[in-house]
């Protein structure tokens, strides 16, 4: 099989991603801050989007940067800030 030079810098561009998903999913899970775990949601979902331009489905790309990315990561961001919880000084 001839492996040309865009198939094999795709192969790596994927597993790149695939890598840094990877870390960032385990960090949403194991944050103990919740601001920190929702940017971390909101990267992973940029991530998604990214596989689905590889998989040439731009379209899905494109839905998944304006409705979870857009909507819900926003969401989840503005319920976090509006929670009663002190931070740093606040604390005490």
């Amino acid at each position: 099989m001839d492996a040309t030079i865009g198939t094999v810098i795709e192969l790596i561009v994927f597993a790149i991603l695939a890598l840094v998903s990877i870390l960032f999913a385990i960090f949403v899970v194991t944050a103990k801050d919740v601001v920190r775990a929702a940017i971390a949601l909101v990267v992973t979902m940029f991530i998604v989007a990214a596989f689905y331009i590889l998989l040439n489905a731009q379209f899905l790309g494109v839905v998944q940067v304006l409705v979870y990315i857009g909507a819900v990561g926003v969401l989840i961001l503005f319920a976090v800030m509006l929670t009663k919880k002190g931070f740093g000084a606040d604390a005490e």
